[in-house]
Formats: C-alpha cells, structure tokens, sequence
C-alpha cells in the first residue's frame, strides 16, 4: 500500500479502524491492518472522514474587496434584499479591471487555502461578460491545472451580468467552454422580464447540451417571493433529460414562499434529480433548508464568496461555513450538526457529480483527519485538518502556506 491512516476513528462507530490507500483509492477498512505502507498516519483516535467540497465560490472575485467601496455591500445585505439586483450592478464595476495577471494571484491564495482546510473539491464561478471578457475563465482553467491533484476545481462559465440584458454573452459564453470550462452557469433572476428569464434558462440549457456538461444556475437570489427561476430551471432539466446534471444556488426568495408553492418546488426538485447550494452566511434571506431536507432534497453548504463585494470574510473554510450555518440556520442538535458534516461533505460531492465521494473500500481517496474525536468537536473549533488527503496523497500544506505569501 502506498498509505495507512493508523487508529481512525469514523463518524458512524466508535471503534477504531486503519484506512488502506494505494494507487489514489481506499482499498481497505479494517480494525487493523497487517500490511505495513511506504507512508503511515497514527490518527490517534481522532476523527477522519471524506474531505470537504465547495460546490460554489465566485474564485475570480476573490480578495477584491479592497479595490472596491462598500456600497454594493450594503445594498446586498439590506433587510429584505430588495436592492440585491442594484448590489450586482455596484458590484460589477471591479470588472473594469479584470486581468488574468492579478486574478491568478488571489486564485492560488483562496486554492491554497483550501487545501490547507481540506476543501480538495471546487465548483468555481468566473463572470463572462462584455466587461471580464474571458479573463477569470483563463485565470481559473490556468488553475485547475496548478493545483490538479491538490483541489480539483470545476470552472463555471457564468453570465453574471444575464444573457438578454447582456448583448453577446451567450457567443462568450460558448468560447469559454470551447476554452474547456465544465459547466454553464446562469443567472437567469437578473433578466427584466419573466419571458427574458424563460429565454435566459433555454440559452444555458442549450450550451449545456451543445457541449454534454452541467448547469449551475443563481436562482431568485433577492427578496421577492414572486420569482419562479428555481421552477423554471427544474422544469427545463427534466424536459432536456438532463436530471442529475443541474445544481441551484442560492434560492433566497424562498424564504418568503407560501408552504404550499415550496413543496410543489421540492417536488420539482426531487424529480428534477437537483441539489441546491445554499449560503446563509451570505445574506440575509436564505433557502428554508429544513424543510427541503425533510422533504428529501439534496441540500449543500457553498462558501460563495471571500472578500469580495458581497462578503468581506471567508477563507475557503467549510467547516467554518457550517460552523455559521449551525447558528443562522438553528441545526444545534447532534443529529443536524452532523446533517450539517454532511451538507459540506458527502451532499456537496453528489451535488457536483463527484463519483463515489465517500470513505469507503473502493472510492477514491479524498479524507481528512482532524483534531478533533467528534463532529461537534470539529465544528467547535472549525480548525484547520491535521492532514488532508487528496486523490491518495497527502497535501504538502506547508507548499500551500508559501504559494499563500507569495501571491499575496
């Protein structure tokens, strides 16, 4: 074997096990194994589990806070999120300096950050528009193959400023994905009209197909419990087949639904095969995520932004963020602290189509062990793993912290 992990303690016994890892897989899970490797980890009882998943983060915005003033950020977080579409609009002036040479630094400095946390897996958004042009996307496809076997990054191709109100989004759009962005991201809210949001979600559903990838999409993200692009977007994937390959964000607006028109959305959901990533930490409104959960929804915690203008903290962090969702979202109980573990584990793999992301024999071999004996204890002091494993490999974290000051 080229791994062990010595006197694990999983989260589903208390009995301790050691992890066999060869060739990047876990082959296997026993009380001890006898076998000796090149590399062995005494976890001295401490608890190990998969790694972390991001399964959204606006990576090419990150650390751009201090280029900016505050007012998108208080438009975005006002008390009912009226002004969320003018936040977007104050927001999208930093665009006017979009250059791959500067996005790359903040990049390799949120990445190596989440290596150092354990958060091996990225769903990462770049902004396509007349104003990014296609810097973020270079930025970030530059990246991914950086940091490939350290945090495995999905590129979003996002029309963060819409499709119809943004003439020619859509051709940059498709030459971003001929760049080899993985997915097609939308935002289909941010149109004017219901019927421009009907032609936003067809437009991202026909790249989607022209290309064979998924769709992440921003949907109802302001305080308006008329918005329907959660619907809309559900509607389309099973009309396109595409059940399994759609992932929401977001999806404030359903704070203010009626219970009835939310179970008719988390039946679409369920049928529709779509998770969705929520952010509470983010803003003020936040998606009902007990109630999604208790109808059998897939739900996931997303970081979504670090020091931008929509959020001054973060630190690609995921326990951190269900450190605060513990609180915004009220799961303090031991069963919904680790639904919680869950949401920023094992559900954000799925959300992001990862195959297999689970500690198990046979799955790739993505963990992290903590110091911490507990899912509440990890969550307490949300601290950074003692190790992370990627792809079979441990993370030269002290790498990380020099990629860190050398790109600040």
């Amino acid at each position: 074997m080229d791994l062990i992990v010595r006197r694990a303690k999983l989260r589903e016994s208390d009995a301790l096990v050691d992890i066999g890892i060869e060739s990047g897989r876990i082959v296997d899970l026993a009380p001890q194994i006898a076998a000796h490797a090149a590399s062995e980890i005494d976890a001295n009882g401490m608890l190990v589990s998969e790694s972390y998943a991001n399964p959204h983060l606006h990576l090419c915005k990150v650390y751009t806070l201090p280029m900016m003033d505050e007012i998108a950020l208080k438009a975005y977080h006002g008390a009912d999120m009226g002004q969320a579409m003018t936040a977007i609009e104050l927001a999208a002036r930093v665009k006017e300096k979009y250059d791959e040479a500067w996005i790359i630094k903040n990049v390799r400095r949120a990445l190596a950050l989440a290596a150092i946390y354990g958060n091996t897996h990225l769903r990462a958004f770049a902004d396509v528009d007349r104003q990014a042009r296609l810097e973020g996307v270079k930025a970030l496809l530059r990246a991914r193959e950086e940091f490939k076997g350290i945090v495995e990054l999905q590129v979003v191709a996002f029309a963060q400023d819409g499709l119809g109100r943004e003439p020619g989004a859509a051709a940059l759009l498709r030459q971003a994905m001929a760049l080899g962005a993985d997915v097609v991201g939308g935002i289909p809210w941010i149109e004017y009209t219901d019927r421009a949001a009907q032609q936003h979600v067809a437009e991202i559903f026909a790249i989607a197909q022209e290309f064979d990838k998924p769709v992440s999409m921003l949907v109802d993200d302001a305080g308006d419990p008329g918005l329907r692009t959660l619907e809309m977007m559900a509607v389309k994937a099973i009309e396109q087949g595409w059940q399994g390959r759609v992932l929401a964000h977001h999806a404030r607006a359903m704070a203010l639904y009626p219970t009835p028109y939310l179970q008719k959305v988390a039946a679409l959901l369920k049928a529709a095969q779509m998770g969705l990533v929520t952010d509470p930490h983010t803003g003020p409104l936040h998606a009902r995520v007990k109630e999604l959960l208790a109808a059998g929804v897939l739900v996931c915690l997303g970081q979504d932004d670090i020091s931008d203008a929509y959020y001054p903290l973060g630190r690609n962090n995921m326990l951190e963020v269900a450190f605060l969702a513990a609180h915004l979202l009220w799961m303090t109980t031991t069963a919904e602290m680790e639904q919680l573990y869950t949401m920023i584990t094992r559900s954000a793999g799925r959300a992001m189509g990862l195959a297999d992301f689970e500690l198990r024999v046979g799955a790739p071999a993505h963990l992290v062990v903590l110091d911490a004996p507990s899912v509440l204890e990890a969550l307490r002091y949300h601290a950074a793993p003692l190790t992370v494993i990627s792809h079979g490999r441990v993370v030269d974290t002290a790498a990380m912290h020099v990629i860190i000051r050398e790109n600040k």
